[in-house]
């Protein structure tokens, strides 16, 4: 029986935003594959019950509370890794011998009391730590938090070039990834992200509205939709709906006075289908250049046209399925042009998506190479 440690950043469910969706896709395609999953996670608070969802794919939940002490910010540790640490998550490994695969970099600072134990470790790379926060603090308006930020980036620089090379693989999203991994470690594998999807929705003709969704308690969300709001106002024939379960009242109160745009929560992943199936186009923009955007392969999978910028993704393959709009001017005429067409894309996308994109062949891979021995 194969058994593998999973430690997550954050309990993986419900699977509502980027990371996260990678993580619950990742154990459930893992334990198809009959692998037992011990799970641990780090989270604000720990949860009254587990959902069934995450007990009928591992073998055991564990969980542990982020530390709150503000010192934190004082360590030469990144923050979001110095407050993921437990001495109750060591004697949980301990019982259990078995690879450990760390969930992004802020889960690693446990490696340092590890190492001599004899246990392998893997790595997925979910970012590019260093860029993520220097992109955060370029997109953050709050002074305080743009220099926080701005601090972790410098942090993470040092922290990721000494650990990269601890693990036996380093599984990255994306091809951006892979380079900068592969430049200094070696060790990188190109497993694309897991997003839940099994096959294209069979949709044609026209919806109903433009779609932008998203985290908007995360600036470079708020940054996009801020320049998604501002074309929109200048196209008042165009529809929007923006899709989130975050929004500040400043938002709701913006997009309340706009006639032609309207706010909605998502709530559950079934409404999110029910508005990827009534839009006509999404429109997901990005300021922070750090791979592949999960958000996208829900939308290829699950909508009509998708109209993205340079920094969804830097595959060419899912690029080629997307419109492309580099400034603001060629955003806002991808927008008038998708307005005008019928939807006819199923074929192509269904070859591209189903067969290069599959969870059940990315956890076969991944698992393939943790467990090569």
């Amino acid at each position: 029986m194969k058994e593998l440690h999973l430690i997550s950043f954050n309990y993986p469910y419900p699977p509502s935003y980027g990371g996260i969706i990678d993580v619950y896709y990742k154990i459930k395609a893992l334990a198809g594959l009959g692998i037992k999953i011990h799970l641990h996670c780090f989270v604000d608070d720990i949860p009254e019950i587990i959902d069934q969802e995450i007990e009928s794919i591992t073998e055991n939940v564990f969980f542990y509370k982020k530390k709150k002490n503000p010192f934190h910010y004082l360590s030469s540790v990144p923050f979001a890794a110095a407050i993921r640490t437990s001495d109750a998550l060591f004697e949980n490994l301990m019982r259990v011998e078995a690879p450990v695969l760390f969930e992004g970099l802020q889960t690693t600072q446990i490696i340092r009391r590890l190492k001599s134990k004899g246990y392998k470790f893997y790595l997925r790379f979910h970012n590019n730590e260093s860029e993520y926060y220097k992109g955060l603090s370029s997109s953050e308006k709050n002074i305080f938090k743009k220099i926080i930020y701005k601090i972790e980036s410098l942090k993470f620089v040092d922290y990721q070039k000494k650990l990269l090379k601890e693990f036996e693989s380093v599984f990255c999203l994306s091809g951006k990834e892979f380079n900068e991994v592969n430049s200094y470690s070696k060790n990188a594998r190109l497993i694309h992200i897991f997003h839940g999807n099994k096959s294209v929705r069979q949709l044609n003709g026209k919806g109903d509205y433009f779609l932008f969704h998203g985290d908007l308690s995360i600036s470079d969300n708020k940054k996009a939709l801020e320049e998604t709001i501002r074309m929109f106002k200048a196209l008042p024939q165009h529809r929007l709906v923006v899709a989130s379960d975050r929004a500040s009242d400043d938002v709701r109160k913006k997009i309340n006075n706009i006639r032609n745009i309207s706010i909605v929560p998502i709530e559950t992943s079934e409404n999110l289908r029910h508005l990827f199936e009534n839009a006509h186009t999404n429109v997901l923009l990005s300021y922070q250049n750090s791979g592949t955007k999960v958000k996208l392969f829900n939308a290829l999978y699950n909508s009509r046209f998708v109209i993205i910028n340079q920094n969804i993704t830097d595959d060419p393959a899912l690029m080629s399925l997307c419109r492309l709009g580099a400034t603001s001017d060629e955003i806002r005429q991808r927008i008038i042009e998708t307005a005008a067409e019928n939807y006819n894309e199923n074929e192509i996308r269904g070859k591209v998506l189903e067969k290069n994109y599959s969870d059940d062949a990315k956890a076969a891979e991944m698992s393939k190479i943790i467990f090569k021995n």
